[in-house]
């Protein structure tokens, strides 16, 4: 007579001998975990709202420059600018505090920061400044809440099904970043930017209603690190005696501050090159968007695989800067839109491959503290790069900073991959230092 789960005879309840739980495999499988499929749900909502912001704040400030691609640059650097002197210190709160609490509070902040320009375009008072100091305390906010957002993902999933988490987090981000600037840009000329704010704002009870609705008892959660003196720096030799994590981060720093800038370089070669309105600049967006879409999925179904390899990473950053020096040499609006996807898709094969790397290669009670580190050099560099790729846009062409920030990712792709090839046991020790919490 065979032995039924729980009757006589099975020991499969037993947690000495009990196998371990099935790993879910297929390109939506971190979708069935309750707890994410409500953050993913409420993702979904706030981040249209979000992209339909960034459009609409880009735009706003081109309309009160009178079309300057360095008061652009200056706004992008305001709003990065507290990551360099917060995102570490996220990352320790990170490893301390509860991230499920931490994040309903900093979600509060961000949609508080979307009603208050929101209100202040509506009424027609907005100038400049306001743009600057609001880009400026979005920016404090978001460097807090980015890192306690990226290491709460494996405590809704758990290890295992990490990478694929990571993954669809880009699949869910890429597909609110396609729908939200078309429909930014149609809002925009139907009843101007301010309204475009203040639907941001409304978006944000989507992710307060996801994680308000968790069960937390569900949670992956390993033992809070207490406080104690020391522990960002810590953190930082940590990282330090982990070439392949230094090698890393360099790259990701590289390629984000000089490769990542489309926020710039789309807004301004829509409107100063091709002659375009905010519907053009949408559209560029939203192509863009189709290709990080895709990338995004690949990246999921290639999550069943198991964790990623240093392979894809240096190839994904080698491809995507050879093609976004083709993008910055096309010739009409439409040719460099169509050029976009296949740019988004090794954008997002670098992307998620470093991220769901970083993570499974540290000890959990390091993870916080790491991305925190991982967060600063992905956005800290948005301060030099927001202005530098404004300076090439007006001092050259629109196109300038596509080119440069192409060859600049090539140029880190290649000493990068050459650095980690000459580290054949990286691979192996991480793993092994990850699993023992080391």
């Amino acid at each position: 007579m065979p032995a039924y789960e729980g009757g006589a005879g099975s020991d499969r309840n037993d947690p000495r001998t009990a196998p371990p739980p099935p790993r879910r495999t297929g390109t939506f499988a971190s979708l069935k975990v309750r707890n994410y499929r409500l953050y993913a749900g409420g993702q979904v909502v706030s981040l249209v709202g979000l992209w339909m912001q960034r459009v609409a704040q880009d735009w706003l400030v081109l309309e009160l420059s009178d079309g300057s691609p360095v008061a652009l640059g200056v706004a992008a650097a305001l709003q990065f600018a507290p990551t360099l002197l917060l995102s570490l210190w996220a990352g320790v709160l990170a490893d301390r505090l509860d991230k499920r609490r931490l994040l309903l509070v900093l979600e509060t902040g961000l949609g508080l920061c979307a009603l208050a320009l929101g209100l202040l375009d509506v009424t027609g008072v907005v100038q400049l400044w306001h743009v600057y100091l609001l880009c400026l305390l979005l920016g404090a906010v978001s460097a807090v809440e980015t890192p306690v957002r990226q290491s709460f993902v494996v405590e809704m999933v758990g290890r295992d099904q990490l990478t694929n988490a990571v993954a669809l987090n880009s699949m869910t981000f890429n597909l609110a970043r396609m729908v939200g600037p078309a429909v930014a840009g149609v809002m925009i000329t139907v009843v101007g930017t301010g309204w475009v704010f203040l639907v941001n704002a409304v978006s944000f009870l989507g992710v307060l209603a996801g994680l308000l609705l968790m069960d937390v008892g569900a949670l992956h959660r390993g033992e809070p690190v207490p406080r104690r003196k020391g522990q960002l720096r810590e953190g930082l030799r940590y990282v330090r005696k982990r070439v392949d994590l230094v090698v890393l981060l360099c790259l990701v720093f590289f390629i984000s501050t000089f490769g990542l800038n489309f926020y710039v370089t789309l807004a301004v070669l829509a409107r100063n090159t091709f002659g375009g309105d905010a519907d053009a600049y949408g559209l560029l967006s939203t192509m863009l968007a189709v290709g990080t879409l895709a990338g995004a999925t690949l990246a999921a179904r290639r999550s069943a695989r198991g964790k990623p390899r240093p392979r894809l990473l240096i190839g994904g950053a080698l491809v995507f800067g050879v093609l976004e020096v083709v993008s910055g040499l096309m010739p009409s609006l439409w040719v460099v839109g169509l050029s976009l996807i296949p740019l988004g898709i090794a954008m997002m094969t670098f992307t998620t491959t470093a991220n769901a790397t970083v993570q499974l290669a540290v000890a959990p009670a390091m993870r916080g503290r790491v991305m925190g580190l991982y967060m600063l050099v992905f956005l800290g560099g948005n301060p030099v790069g927001g202005p530098v790729m404004g300076w090439l846009a007006e001092h050259f062409t629109a196109r300038a900073p596509l080119v440069f920030g192409g060859v600049v990712s090539v140029v880190a792709a290649l000493v990068g991959g050459a650095v980690l090839a000459r580290l054949p046991s990286a691979s192996a020790s991480t793993t092994r230092r990850a699993r023992e919490g080391r």
